[in-house]
């Protein structure tokens, strides 16, 4: 078998395929939350004062749906114009 022989890179030039040497992942575990995040959902990050009046996502979502009702229920209805050919 013949060795491959690989071309001789300039100083400083990286492959897109290859990890710079300072990028260490030796240590890295599966992120053991990934299972909790369905497929289709949105991760949103709330300030930590707003955080704190939601006891869990759960409820969270509850009080946002309640709001996005009243929301829809109080937002002006636009007309959709039809132009004349």
């Amino acid at each position: 078998m013949k060795k491959e022989h690989k071309k001789v890179r300039e100083a400083g030039q990286v492959d897109a395929d290859e990890i710079l040497p300072e990028y260490d992942f030796s240590h890295a575990r599966p992120n053991k939350y990934a299972s909790r995040y369905a497929a289709g959902s949105m991760v949103v990050v709330l300030e930590p004062d707003v955080a704190a009046v939601f006891p869990s996502a759960g409820e969270a979502n509850e009080a946002l749906r309640a709001l996005a009702g009243i929301i829809q229920k109080h937002r002006p209805h636009r007309t959709v114009s039809r132009r004349s050919a």
